[in-house]
């Protein structure tokens, strides 16, 4: 192997390694905590052992490592449902261009809407949805931009030789979508997913900051965020780990969707 490949392929493997770790920490982590989530340990915003205590002198740490997994989860759901949905949406655009001018069309009105305004207004007005909900506003604003993206990298694709030469054969819709463009949408699949993601962390992470219903619990990483701001100055581990850990997880999805831009092009 050429040594520009190897180090493209270390460079690759370093982007993404802290998103890989600190999902790890999410998805082991409640196993991990020392103590109680919901037990004082300490006074309020004790620098103590660690990363000290919080507003109710509950360990920040086995908080840190207890609140991550649903967060995650959710944001992973999100992406696939969006990504998966688009790409088909984008495929079938690219196939029938009258589908592809609505698309068009609701991209144009969820660009204008803001997307906190529709979660205020579904999660707020229909209280009991929870989780259904966030999904649901991610599905509707998310959905047809990205769908956009899938159908202007599939045009191409529809207009080539096997395509016409699978519609001259009488296959339907399904068969042109499901076997002809969308295996030639990898890695185009694999960029929008990890871009994906990155939008459902900050979109879960803004609802439960925002303190809607999304049924997540009460300490995962943006409510520690939100709850702890008044005593930064005392204890500033109890926001500032929280934050780093959404952060990272956001900065390395993004390097590692760079990394993986940057081989197809090359």
């Amino acid at each position: 192997m050429p040594k520009s490949l190897a180090r493209r392929g270390w460079g690759r493997a370093l982007a993404v390694a802290p998103a890989l770790v600190v999902i790890a920490v999410a998805a082991f982590g409640p196993a991990l905590a020392g103590h109680s989530t919901q037990t004082p340990v300490g006074m309020p915003f004790d620098r103590g052992d660690g990363l000290g205590t919080d507003r109710l002198g509950r360990d920040v740490l086995s908080q840190l490592l207890d609140g991550g997994w649903g967060l995650l989860l959710l944001a992973g759901v999100i992406a696939v449902l969006v990504t998966a949905l688009s790409c088909v949406l984008g495929a079938v655009a690219a196939l029938r261009p009258r589908i592809g001018a609505v698309i068009e069309r609701a991209t144009d009105f969820a660009i204008l809407l803001p997307v906190v305004l529709g979660m205020l207004l579904v999660l707020t007005s229909w209280p009991d949805a929870g989780v259904y909900g966030l999904i649901m506003v991610a599905l509707l604003f998310g959905t047809p931009y990205c769908a956009r993206v899938f159908a202007a990298a599939a045009t191409g694709i529809a207009a080539s030789g096997y395509v016409e030469s699978a519609r001259a054969s009488g296959e339907g819709l399904a068969h042109l979508v499901f076997r002809e463009v969308i295996p030639n949408l990898r890695e185009v699949l694999a960029a929008q997913l990890g871009l994906r993601f990155v939008e459902a962390v900050y979109l879960v992470s803004t609802a439960s900051f925002l303190q809607l219903p999304t049924t997540l619990g009460s300490g995962n990483w943006a409510v520690m965020v939100r709850d702890n701001a008044s005593g930064m100055l005392l204890n500033p581990w109890s926001v500032l780990a929280p934050s780093l850990a959404i952060a990272t997880v956001a900065v390395s999805v993004n390097l590692a969707v760079s990394a993986f831009g940057s081989r197809r092009r090359a």
